[in-house]
């Protein structure tokens, strides 16, 4: 859903500046990436890799990286 706000003219200001200093794609962008580093998470994020890790431990991990920087 999209919705207009009224802003001042100083904070679009504010906004266009934050758009291109956080290379945000859009408005909305640059105000969620805001707004994600202002409310820090409660819990730690550490598991949020296990949908694309599955159920490989930390050591096959580390392995599968080290074998693929060695043939860089």
């Amino acid at each position: 859903m999209v919705t207009t706000i009224q802003v001042d003219e100083k904070t679009i200001l504010l906004l266009k500046k934050l758009k291109q200093e956080l290379e945000a794609s859009s408005y909305d962008d640059a105000i969620n990436k805001i707004a994600i580093k202002c409310l820090k998470p409660d819990k730690s994020m550490a598991g949020s890799l296990r949908k694309y890790v599955g159920k490989l431990s930390k050591h096959e991990i580390l392995n599968d990286l080290k074998d693929k920087n060695d043939r860089i």
